[in-house]
């Protein structure tokens, strides 16, 4: 799938967040390294912080389904302003840099795609390694 179709779905699966708290529904789209896709929603609780991300839902998806090898997120919050892009929050850059994810998408002022490594967005995540 192209970037724009990646947000674009993003933001279709945005519908079914369940953000009663915040108003502030994001869907997240995740593509493994054969291509496949898995999709995922926030969605909180009135016991903050037991809510969950868009994309660590969407990364539960892809390890529920046996993947661990990620590439690219799309992620979309359907209730942002028009003049601000919602980026991953910095729990979720750590996990996406876990599962090798190298490219996210989310939507620019104009609502085309914008295209940022994750490594521009976290320069020093965390690896653990044993020794």
């Amino acid at each position: 799938m192209r970037s724009q179709e990646l947000l674009e779905a993003a933001k279709a699966v945005a519908v079914n967040a369940y953000a009663p708290y915040s108003g502030f529904r994001v869907g997240a789209v995740i593509v493994a390294d054969d291509g496949t896709t898995y999709e995922g929603v926030n969605w909180e609780n009135a016991a903050y912080p037991s809510g969950t991300c868009a994309e660590a839902s969407a990364i539960s998806a892809a390890v529920t389904a046996g993947r661990s090898a990620l590439e690219t997120v799309a992620v979309a919050c359907i209730d942002a302003g028009d003049d601000e892009e919602s980026f991953p929050c910095g729990q979720c850059r750590q996990r996406l840099h876990e599962f090798g994810v190298k490219t996210v998408i989310v939507a620019k002022p104009d609502g085309s795609a914008g295209e940022y490594r994750l490594a521009d967005l976290l320069p020093h995540g965390f690896r653990f390694e044993e020794s």
